[in-house]
């Protein structure tokens, strides 16, 4: 319940996520206690009849989720949402739904109330851990005195891993098994010195109080931004073990633990968190979100009735049935789960079915998917110059005279400047990240990043500027960034949300940045800002024109702006620019003509979508652009010559 609410935005359980870590310790906890029984009444294994039992169990409820999802996402998807939904079914299907969105935990990735299947990354991280824990206690078996050494060790490693990890790469302590492991065998650890231990789980009320306390308390004041899982997690997996170390106690706690209620959500637990998130997730992408107490409430007992539809008809039947043999249990999961990965294959390989669409709403949808590009050539340098820093090259092997260095607007300019390197046959390397401005000396505060990725940007910055100062042959350096958002310190129009300060100043960042790189005579090349258009989504307005909601002369008012605005938008940054142009330090890439014409800015060109959301190009855009660039290539080719 505490995932429920927190996924529905209830207010005051802003750290319901951590029912994911109540429920891995649960979990630990009972397949734990299950295997070690089996294994020291049989002294061994069966692992046949443990999967059985994983398959009856979760298998049923899991397919009518995912069908059901297919189904409805057949009418109200759009092309690209429906195609990452084929994806995340065979993804989930296989179990690496977690690996899959942990390799999408990316700026430009789709926001997570648009991942249908996002919730099953926890469901892959338990069965990946029930894939390696029966077989390592039947590694550990022969010598059973070894068994808990062994386990606590891997709990402390995965642990120790997972602390650190949160502050180096939080996505991976996130989503992946090895540094989630730790929780579930908290429980596992907890099974077995209890029944080794034969103890009673009745201890002191104050036991069951305490964890009541630290469950409670994680749930209401656990915070994303102050790093998750990390430290945070060890407050509501504590909690989960002295619940369940004094849960036979006769104490209040308890009682009011198995009464009906909080025993009937227990009962439908799996299919309410199965059905929750698709719920929530179609009732945003076609409703919006649901911002009022009657919407939330509305939608939480559709879930739950949903569930106890599906707990009552689907998960019981197949749990309960003795008719049903075990290789038909393993038949029908077998085809039923060949027939999703083939679902799943045939949605994401047609790229979502766009004709399903009119014309008019496909310049959108095309728009909402034309992000996609080959990083395949980028790496990160274990040693030597950019180390540690994600680089990529562009264009064909060989010395490189040209950095272009930015933020995301550069990403969006990846597929036009590696075409335009080809095309002049001049190697180039691109570095950028997201949110981060590519100035020297630069300390940020954003509210879209953690506390680590700021850090993650100084420290880049710094090892750029010391490797610049390095790199003799270096002829040109093209800057690309989102300057409006770096001077104003906030987002524009629908993104105006999103809120930075940057230190110390747009204008003494842009002069020193540029003074260092003369000084080291290096041609400085700037990419005047593309305009923002304030209402323009292309994804939004492709939905909002799929669902009727707008009409086309509407979304065509929203894919425009005025020039005025745009001016005044820029204002500060176009003076900080025209002043070092006007002092010969910078060579100046201008955008606008070939976006606005003379009153107006717009994102579509030619009956083609130029704009990804509000403020980032498309492929196409970045390739009909890319003459633009030429100067940068041209100053490199000169380097060349004194090679």
């Amino acid at each position: 319940m505490a995932v429920v609410l927190y996924h529905f935005d209830v207010a005051g359980v802003g750290g319901g996520f951590v029912g994911v870590d109540i429920f891995f310790v649960i979990s630990g906890f009972l397949i734990g206690s299950i295997l070690w029984r089996e294994l020291e009444i049989e002294g061994q294994i069966s692992l046949s009849r443990f999967y059985l039992r994983r398959i009856r169990r979760l298998a049923p409820a899991y397919f009518v989720m995912v069908f059901a999802a297919l189904l409805v996402g057949w009418f109200a998807l759009l092309p690209f949402d429906f195609r990452e939904l084929g994806k995340g079914a065979i993804a989930a299907t296989v179990y690496l739904s977690n690996v899959l969105f942990y390799r999408q935990a990316g700026y430009f990735d789709g926001s997570a109330e648009e991942k249908l299947l996002l919730h099953t990354w926890s469901l892959s991280v338990e069965e990946q851990f029930y894939l390696f824990l029966p077989l390592a206690l039947l590694l550990f078996a022969r010598w059973k005195h070894t068994i808990l050494p062994a386990l606590w060790g891997l709990f402390a490693t995965s642990l120790i891993a997972s602390l650190y990890l949160t502050y180096t790469h939080q996505p991976a302590a996130f989503y992946l098994f090895p540094f989630r492991a730790w929780e579930l065998l908290a429980g596992v650890l907890l099974s077995i010195v209890g029944h080794q231990q034969k103890l009673s789980w009745k201890l002191s009320s104050w036991v069951s109080w305490a964890g009541l306390g630290l469950v409670v308390g994680s749930i209401l004041l656990s915070r994303p931004d102050y790093g998750f899982p990390g430290w945070q997690a060890i407050v509501p997996v504590l909690g989960t073990v002295l619940l369940i170390l004094g849960g036979q106690g006769n104490n209040p706690v308890n009682r009011a633990l198995s009464t009906k209620a909080p025993v009937f959500i227990g009962l439908i637990s799996y299919s309410l968190y199965l059905w929750h998130w698709p719920v929530m997730v179609f009732a945003t992408y076609i409703w919006g979100p649901p911002d009022s107490l009657p919407a939330k409430v509305f939608w939480i007992a559709v879930s739950m009735g949903l569930a106890a539809l599906c707990w009552r008809f689907v998960e019981q039947p197949v749990r309960r049935s003795a008719n049903i043999s075990p290789r038909t249990v393993f038949s029908v999961a077998a085809g039923t789960s060949a027939l999703v990965l083939l679902l799943g294959a045939v949605v994401f390989k047609a790229d979502g079915l766009p004709d399903r669409f009119s014309p008019e709403t496909r310049i959108h949808i095309d728009a909402s998917a034309d992000f996609i590009q080959d990083w395949s050539r980028c790496h990160i340098p274990a040693t030597g110059r950019f180390q540690g820093i994600e680089v990529c090259p562009i264009g064909p092997d060989g010395p490189q005279h040209l950095l272009i260095w930015g933020d995301s607007h550069l990403r969006a300019y990846m597929d036009g400047l590696a075409q335009l390197a080809d095309e002049q046959q001049t190697p180039a390397l691109i570095l950028w990240r997201a949110g981060c401005p590519p100035f020297f000396g630069a300390s940020k505060t954003e509210r879209a990043a953690t506390a680590a990725q700021d850090q993650e940007c100084e420290t880049a910055n710094r090892r750029i500027e010391s490797d610049i100062s390095e790199w003799s042959n270096l002829a040109a350096v093209l800057l690309v960034g989102r300057w409006a958002y770096y001077a104003t310190g906030q987002g524009y129009g629908i993104d105006a949300h999103n809120t930075i300060e940057v230190s110390p100043g747009f204008s003494a960042l842009a002069s020193r940045t540029v003074e260092t790189l003369n000084d080291t005579r290096v041609n400085v090349f700037v990419a005047q800002q593309v305009p923002e258009l304030a209402n323009y989504d292309s994804r939004r307005v492709a939905r909002d024109l799929a669902y009727g909601r707008l009409s086309p002369e509407q979304a065509a008012e929203a894919a425009r702006i005025s020039k005025d605005a745009v001016m005044l938008r820029q204002a500060s940054v176009r003076a900080v620019w025209d002043t070092l142009s006007a002092q010969g330090a910078i060579q100046r890439i201008d955008t606008w003509p070939n976006m606005c014409d003379g009153a107006n800015c717009f994102a579509i060109h030619g009956q083609v979508g130029q704009y990804f959301d509000n403020n980032h190009l498309t492929n196409a855009a970045a390739q009909r652009l890319r003459a633009l660039f030429l100067p940068a290539f041209e100053a490199a080719r000169k380097g060349e010559t004194h090679d």
